[in-house]
């Protein structure tokens, strides 16, 4: 009888080519901060100096330059002045700039009485949620405080929403904005890192602690585990932290002590941590010149970089701002208002102001109603002199 192998019919494993293996050890991989909001923040804005100085500069920038409405005492110019009972409207936009730095996200609520805004107030981008409709695009927005959730809708026949959305561009989410400090997260972590390794240098005077080498004595090639446990326990208590630093070691039984050093690739963190704080930077539109970074200032002197500052980051913010709120808010009284950024209440664009007026000076193929009207000014014809 001829015996059949039941198991000749299983498939069998696929043969693979032997090729060497190569095995590392001690070579954990880089710690990356999550990119979520909470993390972001504390990682970034509050434990990192570069961070917490662009996101000042930033949202104080933006935030000191005035919105002028179309219509002269307009309520709504006396409601940015005076956003709520706890905010001027310097303090409300300087949150709200500040979360969009931080989050890519910045949310405004209107506070509305018999149809007309009379507060505004800043809400936490971690605690709203976009609520989105049938066809995708945002009909309300979730605000959750602990554990008590809100749902501000659109108004259905009128559209208007009790929320103002700003993002920042994301090429990769349709209802959230990307961060800066999301874009920079990797430099941060270098940036942080350096910092605590610094720290831990200078906690062991500012050298590794080198090697104790057991040279053997009466027969014995290695110490046994509890001579070798004192001695670690002797040393983290006698010879560890900035106190015990340049104390002599005393030595007995065989041992010996062989100082290490750094070498200067390992000792330019002050390089990395610099090169890590202008992609820092980079990110947030703040020329390295202004924090005081030192190598790649592109600048001739700090009024240039101050004007870049000023012309490439905070004006386009404001303009963004200034239109989202007259969308947002302009139609919501009987005389529709925009609101523009004041940019003659901008020092630092006064080298500009003066070069134009130093041009119009000399134009004399100009009248002085077209000099007006370049320069922003009503005609004089509108304004006539008193005799």
């Amino acid at each position: 009888m001829h015996w059949i192998n039941p198991f000749s019919r299983l498939p069998k494993p696929e043969t693979r080519a032997a090729a060497p293996l190569l095995a590392w050890a001690g070579l954990p991989g880089p710690v990356w901060t999550p990119r979520d909001y909470a993390a972001l923040a504390r990682e970034g804005y509050a434990r990192n100096a570069i961070v917490y100085r662009c996101v000042r500069m930033v949202a104080e920038a933006a935030a000191s330059l005035p919105l002028i409405a179309s219509a002269p005492n307009h309520p709504l110019a006396s409601l940015l002045a005076l956003a709520n009972p706890d905010q001027t409207g310097i303090e409300l936009l300087e949150a709200f700039y500040g979360h969009l730095q931080v989050s890519g996200n910045a949310y405004l609520e209107v506070v509305s009485l018999h149809g007309e805004p009379r507060e505004l107030y800043a809400l936490r981008p971690d605690r709203v949620r976009v609520l989105p409709g049938p066809q995708g695009w945002p009909m309300g927005w979730e605000h959750t405080v602990d554990g008590h959730t809100t749902a501000m809708l659109r108004d259905a026949a009128t559209g208007q929403s009790p929320i103002l959305h700003l993002k920042l561009f994301s090429p990769i989410d349709d209802h959230y904005g990307l961060s800066p400090l999301e874009a920079a997260a990797c430099a941060i972590d270098i940036h942080n890192a350096g910092g605590a390794w610094n720290k831990a240098l200078i906690d062991n005077a500012a050298r590794p602690s080198g090697a104790l080498v057991y040279r053997g004595r009466e027969g014995a090639e290695r110490l046994s585990d509890d001579q070798f446990a004192r001695l670690k326990a002797d040393l983290a208590a006698t010879y560890a932290g900035p106190g015990n630093a340049g104390r002599p070691m005393l030595l007995e039984g065989g041992l010996e002590w062989m100082p290490m050093s750094l070498s200067p690739a390992e000792m330019d963190f002050i390089g990395a941590r610099n090169a890590a704080a202008r992609e820092i930077a980079l990110a947030f539109g703040v020329p390295p010149m202004l924090l005081g970074i030192p190598g790649d200032n592109t600048y001739a002197n700090y009024r240039e970089a101050n004007l870049a500052f000023w012309r490439q980051t905070v004006l386009p913010l404001v303009s963004k701002t200034a239109a989202a709120l007259t969308e947002w808010l302009g139609a919501r009284w009987r005389e529709p208002v925009t609101l523009r950024p004041d940019l003659d209440a901008c020092p630092a664009l006064t080298p500009e102001r003066d070069a134009l007026w130093a041009r119009l000076q000399t134009a004399t193929f100009l009248s002085d109603d077209e000099k007006r009207a370049i320069l922003g000014m009503p005609a004089r014809s509108a304004h006539p002199v008193p005799q």
